[in-house]
């Protein structure tokens, strides 16, 4: 029976886990990416697990550094929203660009490196102290 209590407590924590208190900014922001910046790759964000998430997420690259943009992005609010570039839809293996600057708006995240978009091939909205997925975008060319 204590057993039960405890799994039952447990699946009532992590699904309230990633909820609005503490959350993210939801303030409208407008970032945008420098216009002579070259688009390379592109994708539209799907299936919210948390509720639901919109927008289109743009890579571009200028002078040899590539930035990601969120852009007419629309997401659920929760606890330690972070912007991944991923190998896989899993969260395994990916770059952490950040904290979500917002739940709401036009955003933009500088990416490190030459990551080969091969394999890091989804943008995802990732609750890193719950590992929850609130949104995913595969990218294409």
């Amino acid at each position: 029976m204590k057993k039960l209590l405890f799994a039952l407590s447990l699946v009532a924590v992590m699904a309230t886990a990633c909820n609005k208190q503490n959350g993210t900014p939801t303030e409208m922001i407008d970032e945008m990416v420098d216009t002579t910046a070259s688009l390379n790759y592109t994708g539209m964000f799907c299936c919210g697990v948390e509720g639901p998430v919109s927008g289109t997420v743009n890579v571009y690259m200028k002078d040899g550094k590539y930035q990601l943009e969120l852009k007419d992005f629309s997401v659920t609010n929760g606890p330690d929203l972070h912007v991944y570039l991923a190998k896989e839809v899993s969260a395994t293996n990916f770059i952490d660009l950040g904290k979500l600057k917002s739940t709401n708006g036009n955003q933009v995240y500088n990416i490190t490196g030459m990551p080969d978009f091969i394999t890091y091939k989804y943008a995802l909205i990732y609750c890193q102290q719950y590992s929850v997925l609130f949104g995913q975008s595969q990218l294409q060319k």
